[in-house]
């Protein structure tokens, strides 16, 4: 992004009071006439002017019931894509003061996750599920401008056009169509006036990345299994044209026949010509037919696919003038049966409790007894639960998985269980299967199953119980047999006693245990880790993976990793991201890895003493060549009223930057003891 694209969508807090005088000119009729409000700002108020209420204090009413529920259901595959980022964002982003939000298209809020103290503040303007956030609601606001100009922003303080919003910092990017590049929804990291930092944007953009690259892969897989069945098509085509459509109606595969068939029945009806790529078959969900077909195309030559239920696109048979084609039934994409490999031997470690915990692995993986697996958040649950499915007797059958930490609790229930046609408003024609039924003949992952409201957790135990679920809206059961692995970061027997966990679903889902290690306990592991993520991530972004420094990987080895292998995932696609030559140094690393407390020494330092107190006239250099000076941090006020804390280690000094709530701000000095 060029420099002045970048100057107009970071927010400059230092000029505030410029921009709440240019808004209250710009409400009195005048000019704003100040250079500091940004050109994206004045556009933005200009929407607003005669259609936004410029004291309004909150979004409208949010929608509630079957409406939500409706809203949610419509928006399955973006908040799907998004679980494993809002899973982050509930970890990372608590005691910040801030929250992450996921809209719509329109700017309806679908999820918020983060910090909870921020929860009463939020609730008051309406920033919850089923809330529009759009420019036309509330005014300029980093969801609703972002999705009007369709480009990553920042909106600060008095930039707000609604006077009731102005105490709030957002940051917002959109998330388009990894096919199409519309616009899907929004991201946004939003928090209270004090909680302001360039890098929420960055995270915005990051986690907006994140989602398209979930969805992508999705969409890839689908095509993939739509491209087996024409190929399997392609044999018995004979001199017909083939033209392969994914389940959004856009054309993706054609053999050598369509072009000209296409052109020649076109012309033999006096229709306008096209070409492939302009022709499209938009198929909603509950349709029988394609919408806005094409008056030559019969629907009889339209050959839906489907796999599991869900349907995958649809390929339209274009017959010579010699035959005719017709319509033949649904056609089933059969799983091609699978082998059973060794999956642990691809995860990536050798330290001596994580070959422990593998090789316990390799021998749960034989039964079909459920398994729980504990850890720490980003410890790699998934990656174990995956290897499970595939050692195991389940291997032929699906591998569905469920992050019940990632939805509300309405839709939480139609994931689990899905429901019948007509259960409420907005359901899907025919109604939709559910995870657990879909999981049948394979594997069924529930992760962070401690977040499952306490109300499912008794249905659940039913259908483990019984081997049967009932939809929402039904009345007869419905046979199941699956395999369960469950994950969680909590001490579960903490959560049975203290009433917020059944001890019968703990004792039924908890047959057989395995605990992984954490990162920082295996930092033998992290060099390999590392060069395996840098390459998988440069691969992402389509560039060559940088050598990892010897500084670098040292700075890697010795940090603390709460976040595990996730942080270090996140870590490296910063560093990625900023770094300009070939080589990954400490400097490439975001600010929060530089703090003090998570840097784990080879050897103790020596041993702080007290000393000459902060304030008296040493100065940084000072500290630096006399490590045991002070026992305490010195704390010293900018002029800018931010705090800096100087924290001696044996590596001279580390100074960390940022207000009360920035993750940098967290970190605390851990003296020797």
């Amino acid at each position: 992004m060029p420099g002045t694209a970048l100057r107009q969508t970071f927010s400059r807090p230092e000029n505030d009071r410029q921009v709440m005088t240019s808004w209250e000119r710009f409400l009195a009729g005048d000019e704003p006439s100040s250079d500091a409000l940004r050109r994206f700002i004045d556009d933005s108020w200009r929407r607003c002017h005669g259609a936004v209420d410029p004291t309004r204090d909150q979004a409208p009413p949010p929608i509630l019931g079957d409406a939500l529920h409706g809203l949610l259901a419509s928006s399955t595959d973006l908040l799907e894509a998004s679980t494993t980022v809002l899973a982050s964002a509930r970890d990372f982003l608590s005691e910040t003061g801030t929250v992450m939000v996921l809209t719509d298209a329109a700017g309806v809020v679908l999820t918020v996750a983060g910090d909870t103290s921020l929860r009463d503040p939020a609730e008051k303007i309406h920033l919850m599920p089923g809330a529009s956030w759009s420019e036309a609601s509330c005014g300029t606001n980093a969801i609703g401008t972002a999705l009007e100009i369709g480009l990553p922003i920042q909106i600060h303080s008095s930039e707000h056009y609604c006077s009731g919003i102005k105490r709030w910092s957002c940051s917002a990017s959109v998330i388009r169509d990894p096919m199409s590049q519309a616009i899907l929804g929004a991201i946004d990291i939003s928090g209270l006036n004090d909680s302001y930092s360039r890098h929420a944007l960055a995270l915005a953009v990051a986690a907006a990345g994140r989602i398209e690259n979930r969805l992508a892969r999705r969409e890839m897989n689908l095509r993939y299994r739509l491209l087996d069945h024409y190929l399997e098509r392609l044999g018995k085509a004979g001199r017909d044209g083939l033209i392969v459509f994914d389940r959004h109606g856009r054309a993706v595969k054609a053999n050598d026949r369509a072009a000209d068939l296409m052109t020649r029945l076109a012309k033999s009806r006096n229709d306008p010509t096209l070409t492939i790529r302009d022709l499209t078959l938009p198929w909603r969900e509950g349709k029988l037919a394609p919408e806005k077909m094409p008056a030559w195309v019969d629907q009889d030559w339209i050959e839906p696919v489907q796999a599991d239920g869900e349907r995958l696109g649809s390929i339209l048979v274009l017959p010579d003038q010699s035959a005719l084609v017709r319509r033949t039934s649904f056609h089933e994409v059969r799983p091609v049966p699978a082998t059973p490999t060794d999956a642990f031997s691809r995860l990536i470690g050798a330290a001596p409790n994580y070959l422990l915990a593998q090789r316990r692995a390799r021998q749960l993986a034989k039964s079909t007894a459920p398994v729980l697996l504990l850890g720490e958040t980003g410890v790699g649950k998934d990656a174990f639960a995956h290897a499970f499915h595939e050692m195991g007797p389940h291997h032929k059958g699906p591998f569905v998985v469920v992050n019940c930490g990632g939805f509300s609790r309405e839709l939480l229930t139609s994931e689990l269980f899905g429901y019948a046609e007509g259960a409420f408003t907005g359901a899907k024609r025919g109604g939709m299967t559910g995870k657990i039924e879909a999981a049948n003949g394979g594997t069924l992952f529930l992760d962070e199953i401690g977040e499952m409201p306490l109300d499912l957790q008794p249905h659940l135990l039913r259908v483990l119980e019984a081997g049967e679920v009932y939809r929402i809206g039904e009345n007869q059961p419905r046979k199941v047999q699956f395999r369960l692995i469950a994950a969680t970061n909590r001490d579960l027997k903490s959560e049975v006693q203290a009433g917020r966990f059944r001890m019968d679903l703990f004792y039924r889902i908890a047959v057989t245990s395995l605990s992984l290690p954490a990162l920082r306990d295996r930092r033998a592991d992290i060099a390999p880790l590392a060069d395996y993520l840098l390459g998988q991530i440069a691969a992402r972004y389509d560039r060559a993976a940088p050598q990892i420094g010897p500084d670098m990987l040292q700075a890697l080895e010795r940090y603390d990793w709460p976040g595990n292998i996730r942080e270090l995932r996140n870590a490296l696609e910063s560093s990625l991201l900023i770094c300009e030559g070939d080589v990954l140094t400490p400097e490439h690393l975001p600010l929060d890895l530089c703090a003090p407390h998570v840097f784990v020494p080879e050897a103790p330092p020596p041993r702080m003493r007290r000393g000459q107190p902060a304030g008296t006239g040493r100065t940084r250099g000072d500290h630096a060549r006399d490590p045991g000076a002070s026992g305490q941090p010195d704390i010293r006020r900018t002029r800018s009223g931010d705090r800096q804390k100087h924290a001696v280690c044996e590596t001279g000094t580390v100074r960390v930057e940022g207000k009360r709530g920035d993750p940098a701000h967290r970190a605390k000095l851990t003296p020797q003891r």
